[in-house]
């Protein structure tokens, strides 16, 4: 894995990079979402690293989300990318017959690492506990020029501190299966009133669908409700003569 050209023509298991984009929100991709066929990213586990980031950081160059201000660019902190990525592919288990699978949505990126955390070390405690199942491959690749990791266990810590820098909300790290997955999701570390009340200072009204978009809510009914419980506080009020297909919410109006 750090010293041929292609492990994946000797190895009997599969070791690369598969990165695919999503062009949704939803909880799961579907054919139907693919934007184009996954893309392979083999060879040595340096190169992988480095080609798998630079190509992630280029598909998501090219997404674009609702935000308060309009459409715009979705970015991510390129560090937090980087050190997700290093740490799947260091730290996967390479007797599993899978790649390491990077999955691009319009709201989140998704890295699924062959193989459960390893040892004692658990979603809750993974960023205080150090537990490397491949020592020899985590010892080695530091050795490398500009090497991906520093070796001293702070990848995951570097990743969470980099997305509170750029004010979105902590990685999620599960278990799922055979895999462990973090996600680096696009959610501002604001509530969804206040992002409703953001938009709503630059925008006459809003709609149960503009505001799922903008707050990564996918659940029409807990928008609803978060809607409802604003206009219970007065926060906002209903847009009056509207039906329930066409209802939107505005600021409240000054009452004579």
């Amino acid at each position: 894995m750090l010293f041929a050209d292609e492990p994946q023509a000797v190895l009997p298991k599969r070791c690369g990079i598969k990165v695919y984009r999503y062009k949704t929100t939803d909880a799961e991709g579907t054919r139907e979402s693919l934007d184009f066929d996954p893309v392979s990213i083999e060879g040595c586990a340096y190169d992988q690293i480095h080609a798998a980031v630079q190509q992630t950081a280029k598909i998501i160059e090219s997404v674009r989300i609702r935000t308060p201000e309009g459409l715009a660019n979705v970015t991510y902190p390129e560090t937090a990318i980087h050190e997700v990525v290093t740490n799947g592919v260091l730290h996967r288990d390479y007797s599993i017959a899978d790649d390491v699978h990077i999955k691009i949505f319009d709201n989140r990126v998704e890295v699924l690492s062959p193989g459960t955390l390893p040892g004692h070390v658990t979603p809750e405690n993974i960023l205080n506990e150090r537990f490397a199942r491949n020592a020899s491959i985590v010892r080695l690749i530091n050795k490398f020029p500009n090497p991906p990791n520093k070796d001293v266990g702070e990848g995951l810590n570097t990743a969470f501190q980099a997305m509170r820098e750029m004010k979105l909300k902590d990685p999620v790290i599960t278990q799922e299966g055979g895999y462990v997955k973090v996600s680096l999701r696009h959610e501002s570390l604001a509530t969804p009133e206040e992002i409703i009340l953001d938009y709503l200072r630059r925008h006459d009204e809003i709609a149960n669908r503009e505001a799922r978009e903008i707050c990564y809510i996918g659940s029409e009914n807990k928008m609803k409700r978060i809607l409802q419980q604003m206009v219970a506080k007065e926060l906002i009020e209903s847009v009056p003569e509207r039906t329930r297909y066409n209802a939107a919410y505005r600021l409240p109006r000054k009452r004579k």
